[in-house]
């Protein structure tokens, strides 16, 4: 019996050892599933990161020509209505420019040296005239009043200007009023 114990021994021993050697591999297993895994998820917040970076990056850029666009722009409104001061500023030099008086003399150049430097304050902010009489028509910036023949004149040449057209940093804030020369 002492045999037959020893050799029922030995054999718990050797399952013992087998089962340890596969609960071995299971785990060998495990471990390596796990490792994959957390590689993937790895991967995937890796992915997220990549995406997350590049979303806020395009974020930045678009509010900083936003922001670009609002300090080129935002005075337009502004500047678009003092137009009508630059225009009655033009009315009243005219008006007055050749009187024989010299009060209304003096009081043209104080009137003329206003103006000059109004425009150039306004154009330091971006500004500037459209060129109209002597030019090419170009519907982007001028607007047809109406059509007259002009000797010397090509067709579609700009004769005459009603009213003075203004872009503001390369955006039209008010098209030039003018007459086309149109010969037939």
């Amino acid at each position: 019996m002492s045999e037959n114990t020893e050799t029922t021994a030995n054999e718990d021993e050797l399952k013992t050892e087998a089962q340890v050697e596969a609960e071995s591999e299971t785990t060998e297993e495990t471990l390596q599933d796990n490792v994959t895994e957390l590689k993937n998820e790895q991967e995937d917040f890796k992915a997220k990161f990549y995406y997350l970076a590049a979303d806020m990056d395009n974020l930045r850029k678009r509010h900083e020509r936003e922001r670009e666009q609002l300090i080129k722009f935002g005075n337009e409104k502004v500047l678009s209505h003092l137009l009508d001061v630059i225009d009655n500023l033009e009315r009243t030099t005219a008006a007055i420019k050749d009187d024989e008086d010299e009060k209304v003399k003096n009081i043209f150049v104080g009137i003329d040296m206003v103006q000059k430097q109004f425009l150039d304050c306004l154009k330091n902010n971006g500004l500037e005239t459209i060129e109209a009489v002597g030019k090419d028509f170009d519907p982007n910036f001028h607007e047809a009043l109406a059509q007259q023949p002009a000797e010397g004149k090509k067709d579609g040449e700009v004769i005459l200007e009603y009213q003075k057209g203004y872009v503001l940093n390369g955006r039209l804030l008010r098209a030039a009023k003018v007459v086309v020369a149109k010969n037939d």
